[in-house]
């Protein structure tokens, strides 16, 4: 019987730092982007509710792939467990993540 990867995806989205989990973990077609598929979320026999994997289960909800801007990626590990998902905020205290600098588009020269 073979194993089942799982892979913990953790990337930037609109000032938050997302943690999904998903089996299928790829170069995507459209240039630029990271496809992830077959999210997992944790079991619901659980009694204690995180408010946070609840959001990121009704965000995700219906969605069989999403693709990931390779520039918002943080890091992608291939792990032997799945994790709780979750999403923090980037700018917390005890997050360390810098973000990738982001292209602005801006062509001005410096004015000498």
């Amino acid at each position: 019987m073979t194993k089942k990867s799982t892979y913990r995806v953790t990337f930037h989205n609109q000032g938050k730092v997302y943690e999904i989990y998903a089996r299928k973990v790829h170069q995507s077609g459209l240039f630029g982007f990271i496809e992830i598929e077959e999210l997992v979320f944790g079991e619901k026999s659980s009694v204690v509710v995180d408010p946070s994997e609840e959001n990121l289960k009704s965000e995700f909800n219906g969605v069989q792939r999403t693709y990931i801007p390779m520039h918002s990626m943080i890091r992608i590990d291939e792990v032997e467990k799945t994790g709780h998902p979750k999403i923090t905020d980037a700018t917390d205290s005890s997050n360390k993540i810098s973000p990738f600098p982001v292209y602005t588009g801006s062509h001005d020269s410096p004015k000498s």
